[in-house]
Parts: structure tokens; C-alpha cells; sequence
């Protein structure tokens, strides 16, 4: 086991010296990428000013590789720790470049020129976050996204032991997010810098994180891997959803499922029915689906979204008993929907649920079932 690089003990935060959060208990390895997640206003960017002494601490101790926090002088932490909070910078008058540089500072001298090196480390800062076109450009004059991106360089030229970001996704778009968690895991993993962020994407979070500590209350509550924190029900009681649900194999939060009693069923397998399910669900029709396999990407999507699903095991065919109770609720339908699914060896006896639905004249392929569903011309 690595030794721990970055710790608390007995941390308690807060304003004005009314305690927010008691009891924060923080262990971090070299190199890892730590997140908080939980709701809006729970206290994450009370914990990370404080741990980096932009707010005092009520009680407790900082420690940055052994070493006490309060003894470190702001100089000696600037060169450890770079900091990319959510206020946003004014500087008048000083280009993206300029801002970028400032990172340099620490390793300057009292007039702060930067030598042939600062320099080069400036641009290279701010070719890792695609923003060097951007460069001669007004701080002032560039997008939220953009600025992000070169507070993100500030810090990266500053060539710290730790990074702390705040939200640091919150303004950018999809691409721009991928781009710039994929620097961070580069950097954590290659090298040996110690991430530690708040996130409000909990999917991101999920896919990006070593540790995650659950934010809400007056004390920490969860604190562990991915897989041991991001379960529907603790993700449900932390932001409090009931409204819909947290999907643990995809990461996503779902929409809430329609209600009532089913008339549709979706013939699904094989991800055929996933477009389908979420038409209904934004109808708000309810409906069966199945037969679908526990393993089947459908069967991921279809038990958020499903008022039942008829369903067997990972890799078994389909037994007689599951076919009966499918064949009935077909049945009951007035509509049956058929998603292209594949028939084979697995999925064979679905050949009876399909005859059924076009004996009974209510077979119906997935477009023009959603467009009567929708003009309601039934």
C-alpha cells in the first residue's frame, strides 16, 4: 500500500467560525484523483477552501506530505498546491497568456520576469489544454469555457505536487469536458500529481475518480471507491431523488418511469429497444418489455424505465415458465412492439410472443407504433 499524501484529521469547516462541516477525514495517495460530489450548497467548496487556505479552518489539521498545512508559508504552498476555484478572475487588461504566466510567479524573482524556461513551460501549459490560439486574447473576452481551460493551464504551468479544482466541467461543452479530465488522469497517473476536485456530473465522477466522499450535512457520511459509493440507493439519498432514479451500470440518472397499467409491450434485445423505451418514458406510456437476458444492455435501461420486465438469466434460454407470464402480458396489450431483434438459439421461443402479437393484429414496428402512440390515433 502507498503512503498516504495528502490527509486530514479531525477537519471541521465553516464561516465565521460557525461550524458547516465537522469530523472531515481525508487519506490520499500520491497520484490519485479524489471527488466530491452532493448537492447544491452541501459545503464541497467550503472543504476545498479550506484545505488550501483560502478560509480558515474552525478545528482540525492539513497535512501535504507529512507536513502540517499552517506551516507551510503561501509561497511554499503556491509551489505545491495550484488552486482553480469557481470566482471568477477580473485581471484588467491582461491577455490569456499573461493570466497563464502568473502561474510562474513562485519561480521568479521579485520583479517577476520570466526567463527563456517560464516561457516555454507557459506555452506548453496552454497547448495541453488546446487553448495557445487563444493566447493575445482579452481574459475578459473569452467564453466561460475558455477561461476554465486557462485557469486549468495556470495551474498546470505552476508545476505543483497537488491540483484543486472546483466544478472544474461546469463550463464546458461535452468535448471540452472529456479533454480536460482526460489531462487530469494523464497527469495523476503519469505524473504523480494528486487531484482533488468537486464534481456536480456524478457520471464523470464515477468513470474518473480513485476516491469519492459523499458531501451533505454536517458530517461526511461516505467516503470510498467508485463501486463502493455509487449504488442507486446512496446515490438517492444523497441528492435526495424521487423523481427518477440513479443507474449504476451506465452512470446516468433516469427520468421517472410511467405509471399505470401497461398496454404496450416492447419486444427488445441486443440495445433494439433502448430508443423505444425512452420514447415512451417521454410520452409517459407505460409498458412490459422482454424477454431480455440480466446482461442485455436493454435489461440495463429497461428496469429504470419498465413497469416489469421479463427477464432471464446471463446467457440462458428462455424457460417456459418466463414465456408464460410474457405471453400474457402480451395478451393483455393492445399494442405490441417489435424492435428488429435478432432471433436466435438463446432467444428462439421470442419467435412465440411475436406470432401471438401478429395473430392478434396488434404487431407494430417501432416507428409507426410511436407515431400512433403519440397522435393518440387509437
Amino acid at each position: 500500500m502507498k503512503d498516504t499524501y495528502f490527509k486530514t484529521e479531525g477537519l471541521t469547516v465553516g464561516y465565521d467560525g460557525q461550524p458547516l462541516i465537522k469530523d472531515i477525514g481525508i487519506n490520499i495517495e500520491r497520484g490519485q484523483i479524489f471527488t466530491l460530489i452532493g448537492p447544491n450548497g452541501s459545503g464541497k467548496s467550503t472543504i476545498l477552501k479550506s484545505i488550501t487556505k483560502h478560509l480558515k479552518t474552525i478545528a482540525g489539521t492539513v497535512y501535504i506530505d507529512n507536513k502540517m498545512l499552517d506551516s507551510f508559508s503561501y509561497k511554499e504552498l503556491s509551489t505545491k498546491v495550484a488552486v482553480v476555484l469557481t470566482e471568477r478572475m477580473k485581471p484588467e487588461l491582461m491577455t490569456c497568456y499573461e493570466v497563464v504566466a502568473t502561474g510562474r510567479y513562485p519561480y521568479t524573482g521579485r520583479l517577476g520576469i520570466l526567463t527563456k524556461e517560464d516561457e516555454d513551460k507557459v506555452i506548453e501549459a496552454m497547448e495541453l489544454v488546446k487553448a495557445k490560439e487563444i493566447g493575445d486574447r482579452l481574459f475578459t473576452a473569452i467564453s466561460d469555457g475558455q477561461r476554465q481551460r486557462i485557469l486549468l493551464a495556470r495551474a498546470i504551468c505552476q508545476e505543483p505536487d497537488i491540483i484543486v479544482l472546483d466544478e472544474p466541467t461546469s463550463f464546458l461543452d461535452i468535448k471540452h469536458k472529456i479533454g480536460l479530465l482526460n489531462i487530469l488522469r494523464d497527469m495523476a497517473k503519469n505524473k504523480g500529481i494528486t487531484i482533488i476536485m468537486s464534481l456536480h456530473e456524478i457520471d464523470l465522477a464515477q468513470k474518473i475518480s480513485d476516491v469519492v466522499m459523499c458531501v451533505k450535512g454536517d458530517c461526511i457520511k461516505n467516503c470510498g471507491m467508485p463501486k463502493e459509493i455509487f449504488k442507486e440507493d446512496l446515490i438517492k439519498d444523497l441528492y435526495e431523488i424521487d423523481g427518477g432514479s440513479f443507474n449504476v451500470e451506465l452512470g446516468s440518472v433516469e427520468l421517472k418511469k410511467p405509471q399505470g397499467e401497461p398496454e404496450v409491450f416492447v419486444i427488445a434485445g441486443g440495445g433494439k429497444g433502448i430508443d423505444t423505451f425512452r420514447d415512451l418514458q417521454k410520452l409517459g406510456i407505460p409498458f412490459y418489455t422482454g424477454i431480455l437476458n440480466d446482461n442485455d444492455i436493454d435489461y440495463v435501461v429497461a428496469k429504470s424505465l419498465s413497469n416489469k420486465v421479463f427477464s432471464e438469466e446471463a446467457f440462458e434460454p428462455i424457460s417456459d415458465k418466463v414465456l408464460n407470464e410474457a405471453l400474457m402480458a402480451v395478451k393483455k396489450c393492445k399494442f405490441v412492439i417489435d424492435t428488429g431483434i435478432k432471433i436466435g438459439s438463446v432467444n428462439k421461443k421470442m419467435e412465440i410472443l411475436l406470432n401471438e402479437a401478429k395473430t392478434s393484429d396488434k404487431l407494430y414496428d417501432k416507428d409507426n407504433a410511436i407515431e400512433i402512440l403519440t397522435n393518440k390515433k387509437y
